[in-house]
This record gives structure tokens, C-alpha cells and sequence, in this order.
């Protein structure tokens, strides 16, 4: 008769926990790359309520979409940007924002309703029950970030706080990480069966997404600020590596974040630091006979070139957004890499992915 922890494992299906949480990864891709254009769009605040079981429903009726405008129009972007905007022009940009939200409480069931389903019938695997249910908690903790970010866009400002702008990506794409790393050790538990312990995280590791993660960030500081817009040659920001004149803010410390010609200037060359971590993984998943690596590369080459094509087109919407997908793409490649060094012991065979 099977012991009570065997009869557990026996029941588990690493391997299929694993196909459903990539295909949650795919859906915080796609929800990733909506939020980009909503931001893009200038979407973000059409809808003013945080409605999160009600608000699945957009208005039905044509006194629903007039009530839903008259809210948007007591806020201060309206006055300020889009005073004169028709019901038509409001149903565009309230479209954007509703898909996000809506894909938000999608990946929510879509997490919640097979953790609770697998739970039950016993199919998670011994030490995976805590990582899956805080996964589930950051979600949650996620929605409510979500709206402390747009309340910030409702009395006083025109538009949200970059800061809590870059919170609220930053944890999404930490999410988005930790469901691909869970997935991953999964799949190698499928493989290796009970004797695989989940992946280390290695220092080479450790930089590259401390310092991609820190890239990410001022991606956000220079979308919040509207500060890809400062500038619109490259490599120079005008005619000089650095422009003259530009008006600092004091303390000095808060040019970092808060002076769109500085956070632009920080993300275009921060860039190249993190390639080089980024090229230095690569290097160390290729010889522990990952494919990861290549990709790493091929992604880190791409972003480059999209983040200076967004520069020089002026911010143009479609590149722009390709930017972020392509950020996104490039951090689970980076955790594939990052999990495969995490996996190689000496002497162990290369079986790459």
C-alpha cells in the first residue's frame, strides 16, 4: 500500500499544472501589451469607478454611455486634454481600458478556478501549494494596485503617477516570472520525478534581472511621464550627448525619476548595461546547453533597436507597443535561461530547452 506522501505524488500532474500556467503567462502577455496601448492611448482613466465584480458589465444602453461620460468629464484630463470629445470619441478610449481591466479579471479566474479545481482533486505536487497560492495573492494584490494607480489620475492630475505606473507593470511582470519559473521546475519535476529540487537562482541570474527589472522600471518612468517625447534623435538627445539648459528639479535625486529629459537619458543608456548582463547569461545558459540563450540575444538585439526606432518615429504607437511585448518576451526568456544555469550540476547531462 502507498505511504500517504506517495499516494500524494502519485496523484500530482506536475506536467499538466505546468501547460496551464504558461497559458496564464500567455494571458499576462497579452495583458501587458493592451496596458501599453491603453497608456498609449491616453484610455486609462475613461472608466473612474473600481467596480470589480459589476464593472465585467460596459454600458447597454445609450443613457448608460452618457451617464459613464459624464463621470469621465469631472475629471481633470478632460478639462485639460479632450473638452469638446463626443460620445464616440469616449467609447474609443473607454474600449481600451475595459479590455484591460476585463483581461485582468480573466487571468484571475483563469488562475484561481484550476488552483482551487487541482487543489481538490490533489493534483499539486508536494511545496507547490504556497508558491501557487501566493501567486494567486500578488494577483489579487495586483487589482488593487491597478486602481491606486488610476485614482491618482482623478482629482488633481491629468494623468496617473508614473511612479505607481511603474509599480503596477513591475508587479505584473513579477508575476508573470514567477509563473513561468513555478512552470518550469514543474516540468522538470514531470521529467526527473521527486528527486528534482526547484532551480537555485545564481548570481549571473540575479544581475541580469535585477538590472533588466531596474531597465523596465524606467521604461515605465518614461511612458508615465510622457518623456519618449523629450527627445526624438539618437544617440544624442539634440546635438549633444546630453542637452544644455535642461531645468533641474531639486533635490537632485528626484531628476532620476520625476525629469523626463533625465529618465530618458537613464533608460537609453541603462539599456546597454543590461544587454551586457543579459549577454553574459546567455553565455552561461548556452554552455549549460540551453537554446535559451540564442533567444536571449536575438530578444535583447530586437529591444534595442525598437526601444531607438520609438525614439526616432516620435513615439509611434505601433512600434511603441511592440516595444513592451517584446520586454515582456525577452523576461521569460531571461527566466528560462536564468532557470536552466539554476538546474545544471556537474556532470549532469546537457538537455537543453
Amino acid at each position: 500500500m502507498l505511504q500517504p506522501s506517495a499516494a500524494f505524488m502519485s496523484a500530482a500532474r506536475p506536467r499538466t499544472l505546468a501547460r496551464w500556467l504558461f497559458v496564464v503567462a500567455a494571458l499576462i502577455v497579452a495583458m501587458v501589451v493592451v496596458g501599453g496601448i491603453t497608456r498609449l492611448t491616453e484610455s486609462g482613466l475613461s472608466i473612474t469607478q473600481w467596480k470589480p465584480i459589476s464593472g465585467v458589465v460596459p454600458p447597454l444602453t445609450e443613457a448608460a454611455w452618457q451617464a459613464e461620460f459624464n463621470r469621465y468629464k469631472q475629471i481633470p484630463e478632460y478639462a485639460a486634454f479632450n473638452r469638446g470629445m463626443d460620445l464616440a470619441g469616449f467609447k474609443a478610449i473607454f474600449f481600451w481600458e475595459y479590455l484591460h481591466r476585463l483581461l485582468g479579471r480573466v487571468i484571475g479566474l483563469a488562475f484561481a478556478i484550476p488552483l482551487v479545481w487541482f487543489a481538490v482533486k490533489r493534483r499539486i505536487p508536494a511545496g507547490y501549494g504556497w508558491r501557487l497560492t501566493a501567486l494567486l495573492a500578488l494577483g489579487g494584490l495586483q487589482g488593487a494596485i491597478g486602481w491606486w494607480m488610476v485614482a491618482s489620475g482623478l482629482s488633481v492630475r491629468t494623468d496617473v503617477s508614473h511612479l505607481r505606473l511603474a509599480v503596477h507593470l513591475v508587479t505584473a511582470l513579477v508575476i508573470l516570472s514567477g509563473i513561468v519559473w513555478t512552470a518550469l521546475d514543474l516540468l522538470r519535476l514531470n521529467r526527473d520525478g521527486g528527486a528534482a529540487a526547484p532551480a537555485r537562482l545564481y548570481r549571473v541570474a540575479v544581475i541580469a534581472l535585477l538590472l533588466l527589472f531596474t531597465q523596465i522600471t524606467w521604461g515605465a518612468f518614461t511612458a508615465g511621464l510622457d518623456a519618449g517625447y523629450a527627445f526624438s534623435t539618437w544617440p544624442r538627445m539634440g546635438d549633444t550627448f546630453f542637452p544644455a539648459g535642461v531645468q533641474m528639479l531639486a533635490p537632485a535625486w528626484t531628476n532620476a525619476v520625476d525629469n523626463p529629459v533625465v529618465v530618458q537619458f537613464i533608460h537609453r543608456w541603462l539599456a546597454f548595461a543590461a544587454a551586457i548582463a543579459l549577454f553574459w547569461l546567455a553565455v552561461r545558459a548556452t554552455r549549460a546547453g540551453s537554446r535559451a540563450g540564442f533567444v536571449v540575444v536575438g530578444l535583447v538585439t530586437l529591444q534595442i533597436f525598437l526601444g531607438v526606432a520609438t525614439l526616432l518615429t516620435g513615439v509611434k504607437i505601433d512600434i511603441a507597443v511592440a516595444h513592451q511585448a517584446n520586454a515582456a518576451l525577452l523576461l521569460i526568456a531571461t527566466v528560462v535561461a536564468a532557470h536552466r544555469i539554476g538546474v545544471q550540476r556537474k556532470g549532469q547531462l546537457r538537455i537543453g530547452y
